[in-house]
């Protein structure tokens, strides 16, 4: 991966995912239908977060296993 820190110029970074309820009923039935990608400089952990699809099939799952 090509990373450059936009704020300390690193160049070494770690990648996660988080999810999110987004709307009423996501958050009364806890279905998390938002998807983030974080990329996190390793030197001075400035975060950025991309927005990424979620499935279907895995908001289905998501509620049924909570």
């Amino acid at each position: 991966m090509n990373y450059k820190c936009p704020k300390c110029l690193n160049t070494s970074c770690e990648i996660d995912r988080m999810q999110a309820t987004g709307g009423l009923f996501s958050k009364l039935f806890n279905i998390q239908n938002k998807s983030f990608t974080s990329v996190t400089c390793k030197k001075c952990t400035y975060t950025e977060f991309f927005k990424t699809k979620t499935s279907r099939i895995s908001n289905i799952f998501d509620f049924f296993t909570n």
